[in-house]
């Protein structure tokens, strides 16, 4: 099909852009160059590929020189996704995350670590822990805590005995979709997705589709892979989900809180990446226990008020003892190497019968 002639007014500006797509493509080859030359140094001192902070100092300084029409925003996605490419070429970074593709969990990495990654799906969050730690990839995504229905307790458990830790976070907008193959809410038996989106999608369900099943599987992806087989069910996931398995969306957005958010947490070994550098806005995450006596989680609270550090998350666990012990997950706002927060960690450190810092890095945007 032959493509339409431009108008004479039309025609100049396209052959500008074309001239100019040409330089672009010309300075982004020159540019991955340069960063082939960066990995081949980054090889021999033994130094970390991936540096998160690197990023958000390179996307920051662009946002900050850019002069319009485009939107900082837009310069920072553009950005994140050529830096990825480019490390692609240096050493490409291996990201496990839940899928099968198409689940949240693959939107927050590709986010983080730009459309470049390369990305190893797990069926579970326990996958992706141990593919984590075991080596099979460099990074991990795991999802920690729901703005509607709170933490994801697995998660919180499985960092309890893991070795990795946290070295950044997405905070990500949530919109559950209904999704089946035929274009009807008429004849749904079953509702298949993750626990947390069910909850999440509660009132919704109840309303519209009361006599439906809600079937709980790994992860909303999962569901409409699942979906995709019979047209009796549907399932609550993204769009990414409803192109990847050929469904109609039926309902749009049809999470009980317009502004539903889920926070993922990015995982590795030290070994693979430290503790990132203070950034300024950061978040310092612990796991600890304190001996079950009278006044004990009280006593964790006064270093943190002595030395002005506050709390943004406090959650409890059961210890699984049989002696109704707990776990007691606690998120600060600051950076070890602050020293106020230095000196209250060090205090917290002294009461507890358990003590873990799960990690320390940039709070999400």
């Amino acid at each position: 099909m032959t493509e339409p002639q431009a108008s004479p007014e039309l025609a100049p500006l396209r052959a500008q852009i074309d001239a100019i797509d040409q330089e672009l493509l010309s300075l982004l080859n020159r540019r991955a160059l340069v960063a082939e030359q960066v990995g081949e140094v980054k090889k021999r001192e033994g130094t970390p590929f991936f540096r998160p902070d690197r990023v958000a100092q390179v996307i920051e300084k662009m946002q900050n020189a850019n002069p319009g029409p485009l939107k900082g925003p837009h310069v920072a996605a553009i950005w994140r996704e050529i830096m990825s490419a480019c490390l692609a070429l240096e050493a490409p970074q291996r990201v496990a995350v839940l899928g099968p593709e198409g689940t949240f969990c693959e939107q927050a990495a590709i986010e983080f670590f730009g459309g470049a990654a390369d990305l190893m799906y797990c069926a579970t969050f326990d996958e992706v822990f141990h593919a984590t730690a075991a080596g099979s990839a460099q990074f991990g995504v795991v999802g920690v805590e729901n703005s509607t229905e709170g933490v994801v307790a697995r998660s919180l458990d499985l960092f309890l005995h893991s070795p990795t830790h946290i070295v950044g976070e997405v905070s990500l907008l949530v919109r559950h979709n209904l999704m089946r193959t035929l274009n009807s809410l008429d004849g749904i038996e079953a509702v298949l997705a993750h626990p947390q989106a069910l909850a999440q999608c509660h009132a919704w369900l109840a309303k519209h589709l009361p006599h439906a099943e809600r079937r709980p599987v790994s992860s909303n992806a999962e569901g409409a892979r699942l979906a995709s087989t019979n047209p009796a069910w549907a399932a609550l996931s993204s769009e990414r989900a409803a192109a990847q398995f050929g469904l109609y969306i039926v309902a749009h957005a049809i999470q009980d809180d317009a502004y539903n958010r889920t926070r993922f947490a990015v995982i590795c070994l030290p070994h693979t990446l430290e503790v990132p550098q203070p950034s300024g806005k950061d978040c310092t995450s612990l796991v600890v226990s304190v001996p079950n006596r009278p006044g004990a989680v009280h006593d964790l609270l006064v270093p943190l008020k002595t030395h002005g550090v506050s709390m943004t998350r406090f959650e409890s666990r059961p210890a699984r003892t049989g002696h109704w012990e707990y776990y007691f997950y606690i998120d600060l706002d600051g950076h070890p190497s602050q020293p106020h927060v230095a000196r209250a960690l060090e205090e917290l450190r002294g009461l507890c019968a358990f003590y873990k810092m799960l990690g320390a890095y940039p709070v999400a945007a």
